[in-house]
């Protein structure tokens, strides 16, 4: 199959920005897409989310990860954003295992997740991984990614 029929399946690539936060993912997006404008937010069910109504949730430590981030000048990437390892300890680690679970089983290529994205901040104090993220990789063996072609 060649890379123009894959992309017509696909529709959008779909990615998911794991790691600590404050590790600049954001930023990293914004080169990524070649913008300094920050993604638009849109729910599972496809309506956009008003920005002032998602910083008071994330405010009070709200964070729903089936949120899509999109930004305006590249469309064809989605991305979902972990709270990061710390943000949640185990339940925000379970909450990303269960949404990369739950995204191997989707029928349909465009509703997979088609990369996971690993940010890691490159300052000496941050470098090593901590425990939480040790015990998150080594329980991503137990999740098996499926390629579904319509």
């Amino acid at each position: 199959m060649d890379s123009s029929k894959i992309k017509e399946k696909i529709g959008r690539f779909r990615i998911l920005v794991i790691g600590r936060a404050n590790a600049g993912e954001t930023t990293i997006l914004q080169r990524v897409c070649n913008t300094r404008e920050n993604p638009e937010i849109y729910n599972s069910a496809g309506e956009k989310i008003d920005p002032t109504v998602l910083m008071a949730s994330t405010e009070r430590g709200e964070h729903d990860i089936e949120n899509e981030m999109v930004f305006r000048n590249n469309p064809g990437l989605v991305f979902h954003d972990s709270r990061g390892f710390e943000a949640g300890g185990e339940s925000e680690s379970d909450k990303m295992k269960a949404f990369i679970a739950s995204r191997s089983k989707e029928s349909t290529l465009k509703n997979q997740l088609h990369a996971i994205w690993y940010c890691i901040p490159m300052d000496e104090a941050s470098r090593s991984f901590t425990e939480g993220e040790i015990k998150f990789f080594s329980q991503c063996d137990r999740i098996q990614p499926s390629l579904m072609f319509d």
